[in-house]
């Protein structure tokens, strides 16, 4: 859901323009990330699960309990590469690519993606692995797959991570009774009309990493990937106007739940994540980091990576 826009001038379209975080904390940790990058691409051991026929590409890490964690837009298991460093030396770090993304299946048609679909390639990952539960992490859309994951599969969900991505009901109130975030959502409602994948390029998708190693690997990645697929995550489960909140009954989250909010995020504004503790049954964090933005795990790595491991200790 990062917030990307789409312009044009008379006859040509300009390239895809990343507001959300490019250039907050640029030069913040830039060698670990590198030598990080460098060792996860030798030792991760790459696997594959299956969901329904559609095959979900996952990188692993590590040894103990397992933790599994899921990409937004634009974006692929990379995306966890310096979180999968550190949590790997106490737990099995799973990093996967959503369907429509780098070395997942990218299935035809909208339907595919389909929240249902979605968590059930993580509930397929969880089983590839021989395990019964995780816990599961998500930014941007893995956050609202790891949201309706804990929701739709309690009994598979240890605990709950989640990166820049408020409850989906919080995301559905802001959008009836906020302008600004109407405003901010204008980037979703151009994704939803027919034909907008024709406008990205994978260029133009990794203007938002920093890390030139790294930003490298992201176009190879984003090559392989179906931008009408990334979109469909748009056209399937993000409200369309006229908006309306959800009035049917509370699904609360059964399980513990740590939230990392950058809050210089341009496209998931930060009274989202008023009240989300009402969601949840039992102990909530939160934490807010004032010069990040929406990918706050570029933009402040070692933060994410301490407030992680404590919450996780505890």
């Amino acid at each position: 859901m990062a917030s990307v826009w789409l312009m044009s001038t008379s006859s040509r379209w300009l390239r895809v323009l990343l507001l959300s975080s490019v250039g907050f904390f640029s030069g913040f940790g830039a060698h670990a990330e590198d030598t990080a990058l460098l060792e996860i691409e030798r030792r991760v051991a790459h696997g594959f699960a299956t969901n329904n026929g559609v095959r979900i590409h996952y990188a692993a890490l590590g040894q103990g309990p397992l933790i599994v964690m899921i990409h937004g837009f634009p974006d692929c298991w990379l995306t966890w590469r310096m979180v999968m460093d550190t949590l790997a030396k106490d737990y099995e770090a799973v990093a996967i690519d959503q369907r429509g993304y780098n070395l997942s299946d990218k299935p035809r048609g909208v339907e595919h993606y389909d929240m249902a679909a979605l968590v059930e390639d993580v509930a397929a990952v969880v089983r590839a692995r021989g395990r019964e539960r995780a816990i599961i992490a998500g930014h941007d859309w893995g956050g609202a797959v790891a949201w309706s994951f804990a929701m739709k599969r309690p009994e598979m969900t240890e605990k709950l991570i989640i990166l820049n991505l408020p409850h989906p009901r919080g995301i559905g109130r802001e959008l009836v009774r906020n302008p600004q975030q109407q405003k901010a959502s204008a980037y979703a409602r151009r994704f939803q009309q027919e034909g907008a994948h024709t406008n990205l390029t994978a260029e133009g998708l990794a203007l938002w990493v920093t890390n030139a190693q790294a930003k490298a690997r992201y176009i190879e990645a984003f090559r392989r990937s179906d931008f009408e697929a990334m979109l469909n995550y748009y056209k399937r489960n993000y409200p369309r106007e006229p908006y309306a909140e959800d009035t049917s009954p509370v699904v609360k989250v059964k399980c513990p739940v740590l939230m990392i909010h950058g809050l210089k995020d341009t496209a998931l504004l930060s009274a989202g994540l008023n009240g989300n503790w009402d969601f949840v049954e039992k102990d909530f964090t939160l934490v807010t980091i004032p010069d990040a933005g929406h990918f706050v795990q570029q933009d402040a790595p070692e933060m994410v990576k301490r407030s992680i491991r404590s919450w996780l200790a505890r």
